[in-house]
C-alpha cells in the first residue's frame, strides 16, 4: 500500500487567536478563531460571516428550522491582532532554539 506524503503547512493563524477581517461584509470586525481548516486555507471566526442554513425535518426533529451559522473566511482576509493592533506575522527562532511566531510591527513573540 502506498503512503501519502502530507506536508504540514505553517499558517499565520491558529485556533484561539484574535483576528481582524480585512475584506468582505464583515470588514473591520474582530473575533476569536474557533477552528482552522488547513485543507482549504480558511478559518471559522466567532460571531462573524453568518450564513443561513435550512434544517430538514427528521424523525427526532419533526419540525424543520432555519439556523444562522458561522461560515469559514479565507486566511488571506484575516490579520492577527496583537496588543489591539492588526499585524503581519513572521517566524524566527526564539532563545530555546524553537521556531516561533512573532509580530512584525513590534517584534515580540506571540504565544
Amino acid at each position: 500500500m502506498a503512503t501519502k506524503n502530507v506536508n504540514k503547512v505553517k499558517l499565520h493563524v491558529k485556533k484561539g487567536d484574535t483576528v481582524k477581517v480585512l475584506a468582505g461584509d464583515d470588514k473591520g470586525k474582530t473575533g476569536k478563531v474557533l477552528r482552522v481548516l488547513t485543507s482549504t486555507n480558511r478559518a471559522v471566526v466567532e460571531g462573524l460571516n453568518f450564513v443561513t442554513k435550512h434544517i430538514k425535518p427528521s424523525a427526532q426533529n419533526t419540525s424543520g428550522r432555519i439556523e444562522k451559522i458561522e461560515a469559514p473566511i479565507h486566511l488571506s482576509n484575516l490579520k492577527v491582532v496583537v496588543d489591539g493592533k492588526p499585524t503581519r506575522i513572521g517566524r524566527k527562532i526564539n532563545e530555546n532554539g524553537k521556531l516561533q511566531r512573532f509580530a512584525k510591527t513590534t517584534g515580540e513573540f506571540i504565544k
